[in-house]
């Protein structure tokens, strides 16, 4: 289902709460009124906005759903395939769960703690680290607009497909892609001071013949107090899954220089 709105840009904010709650009327169905039970009237007002701004024309079906958000598929007016990704905003066990991540990481000092803040900080976190790759020449999806609890991204896929996972369809060739990931690994340290934070083969996706790195909104700043514990588990876990591929991959102390350049601390 489709979900398209011109709005004229003179409406003033009561017109637009008006124009939104008959959009969300004249557009009953049950995929509508499933999205209108997820989000409430603030999230559904952001979408909104990005219709009203030309960041978003489309919004097509959930692409992915998890505890903590859902990724719709959408296009902008040229065409160009979005993934939307709206953050739930009342869910308590996510609240607990990025605490960790927020506290620590100097970008973030002096959020406030409420859930709202939280999430809204956490969406935030996400998308200047996609710039702080991307500037650094790590593959990610490339970020395109963040507020509130949404982050508007590339898609990567094919109409609405996703593009495979590691975890989907391993590499086709796997010492390659190790040594492309770890390069990466080593840009983001190096030059964006910044560890993944969660690297497994479930957020390693083939693209376009490539590995492609995504949920980037784990990931913290090298003077995160847990920044080193994390970099240690993003490559054991690479590791393990490159060596069950037949990868002679090196020893824990290598990978850890070849990212760092320096020796473990």
């Amino acid at each position: 289902m489709t979900y398209r709105k011109n709005v004229d840009k003179r409406l003033d904010k009561k017109e637009k709460s008006f124009e939104t709650e008959q959009l969300m009327k004249d557009k009953r169905s049950e995929e509508y009124e499933a999205l209108e039970e997820v989000f409430d009237r603030s999230t559904l007002m952001l979408i909104y906005d990005f219709m009203n701004k030309g960041t978003i024309d489309e919004i097509h079906g959930v692409v992915s759903a998890g505890k903590e958000a859902r990724v719709y598929w959408g296009k902008d007016k040229r065409g160009n395939e979005l993934a939307i990704k709206i953050y739930l905003t009342l869910s308590t066990e996510f609240r607990k769960g990025i605490l960790k991540y927020i506290e620590g990481d100097p970008r973030f000092k002096h959020i406030k703690k409420d859930t709202r803040s939280l999430v809204s900080a956490w969406a935030q976190k996400e998308f200047k680290n996609l710039e702080q790759a991307t500037a650094v020449g790590v593959r990610v999806p490339r970020p395109i607009a963040v507020r509130g609890n949404v982050v508007i991204m590339e898609f990567i896929g094919k109409d609405g497909d996703n593009a495979p996972s590691f975890k989907e369809l391993p590499p086709k060739n796997p010492d390659e892609d190790y040594a492309i990931i770890l390069t990466y690994l080593a840009k983001l340290y190096k030059k964006a001071e910044l560890v993944h934070g969660d690297l497994s083969e479930y957020n390693i996706m083939t693209w376009e013949g490539r590995p492609l790195i995504f949920d980037m909104a784990q990931a913290v700043s090298i003077a995160h107090p847990m920044a080193n514990f994390m970099l240690h588990r993003d490559l054991t876990n690479l590791n393990k899954y490159f060596s069950r591929r037949g990868v002679d991959v090196p020893s824990m102390e290598e990978t850890y220089k070849r990212v760092t350049g320096h020796g473990e601390t």
